[in-house]
């Protein structure tokens, strides 16, 4: 990040009281962001209860009992249809249909924290996020009389463990006609981000070699320690010559190694990020060799195991300009800067298969307290932070009710769906 960029981010001593400027203009249903806005408000106090509870309570990637059992239940207590340990273990799903049903609007709560860390992505803003949309759906489908249902699904293990993947696998996403859910990160005060995010190909690779005594006979050992430290450095010069929106970063592992013991064995896992997977997958033809140039050198033999491959986020064109329109005019700024430009996310995929919206928000961070760092994870608890969650919520409570109401605006969601993913091929 530049010192530019760093000047302009949201930091906690600044107000966040002062009011945006907005934009004139009027919105679509202004009666249905009314009755959004008044649910969410509504609930203020409970949802943050409930965020505070799972930060509180972090677990990682399908080990959320404690966060599956507190969302389902509080959602059970307002009127949703929930269905526990769906498709998997920790994954939940809770539904509501008004009148005949009609258009399906999804929604997505994470759960997951990091290992040591804990909530240092906010997850627990993303998981009440999810339900602030849902119950503000609820509220508006019932005062206003307005056929339709909304699904909430309970995502395990969006870091690195691609639930939202083996969901979609399972069809847990079939019913819906758009999917919706928000992620917090650094960024200006005000600002929701439509930006994309980086795809990412994982790796795991293996050395095998030889033990030998390190003092007495170490010439005939095969070091595979030495093959994966001499395979870091090969890609550590590579990034030299690569694109500086491409990442290439991982760490090294073993089992049973000793001073005087020459290692037989070593584990990498890499991950090989671009703006784009058909970028990523051109990155990696090039971080191949650098893993077998190491075992060549080394006298050892490589295994190179290639895992999921996530997908950049689509952003829907039609979804993101109302959002960009209701935020502009309600509630703040759009950027297309932030948000998790530089991560990755298991949305991606999902957004690669059927029309969705995934935009960040920021949240007040210290000077190096992005996300994954201890500070983060404190920021993720502040009230400031609750309250920019509720704002975006908002937000994409309208733009989850347009999808139900008006069947012209949904066709050219799905229009521009299709039209990005025939692009793409």
């Amino acid at each position: 990040m530049t010192t530019g960029q760093a000047d302009v981010l949201w930091r906690p001593e600044d107000d966040y009281q002062v009011k945006p400027t907005l934009e004139e203009g009027d919105i679509y249903r202004p009666d249905i962001l009314k009755v959004v806005e008044t649910a969410i408000d509504s609930l203020s106090g409970k949802l943050r209860e409930l965020s505070l509870d799972i930060h509180d309570h972090p677990e990682l990637r399908y080990e959320e009992r404690y966060a599956h059992d507190a969302y389902t239940s509080f959602l059970e207590k307002h009127g949703f249809e929930v269905t526990r340990h769906h498709l998997l273990e920790t994954a939940w799903v809770a539904t509501y249909t008004h009148g005949l049903g009609g258009r399906v609007l999804g929604v997505n709560s994470e759960m997951d924290a990091l290992p040591g860390i804990g909530h240092a992505c906010g997850h627990n803003l993303i998981g009440i996020a999810g339900v602030a949309v849902a119950c503000a759906a609820k509220a508006a489908m019932e005062q206003l009389n307005i056929d339709g249902k909304v699904i909430l699904l309970g995502t395990p293990a969006e870091e690195g463990g691609i639930g939202k993947v083996k969901l979609w696998e399972r069809g847990a996403y079939k019913e819906m006609d758009a999917c919706l859910m928000c992620h917090p990160g650094p960024g200006p005060l005000h600002s929701i981000s439509l930006s994309s995010c980086l795809a990412v190909i994982r790796l795991e690779i293996d050395y095998s070699g030889h033990t030998a005594h390190a003092a007495l006979s170490p010439w005939e050992g095969k070091n595979a320690l030495d093959a994966a430290v001499l395979a870091y450095t090969n890609i550590a010069l590579l990034r030299q010559q690569i694109k500086p929106t491409h990442r290439v970063h991982g760490i090294i592992q073993g089992h049973d190694w000793a001073q005087s013991i020459i290692p037989d064995n070593s584990k990498m896992y890499y991950y090989v990020r671009a703006p784009t997977t058909v970028e990523a997958e051109e990155t990696l033809k090039r971080v191949i060799p650098c893993f077998e140039a190491a075992a060549l050198a080394t006298g050892t033999k490589v295994k190179v195991n290639r895992g999921h491959t996530g997908n950049e986020l689509v952003q829907n064109k039609v979804l993101g300009d109302e959002l960009s329109d209701v935020v502009r005019k309600k509630y703040g700024a759009i950027d297309y800067e932030y948000g998790i430009s530089g991560a990755s996310t298991d949305f991606g995929n999902i957004s690669y298969l059927m029309p969705g919206l995934h935009p960040g928000f920021s949240i007040p961070t210290v000077p190096g307290g992005g996300n994954h760092t201890p500070a983060f994870t404190k920021s993720a608890r502040s009230q400031a932070a609750h309250d920019a969650c509720l704002t975006v919520s908002k937000a994409l409570a309208h733009v989850g009710m347009r999808v139900i109401t008006d069947g012209i605006f949904l066709q050219q969601v799905k229009d521009a769906f299709e039209e990005r993913k025939n692009n793409r091929m």
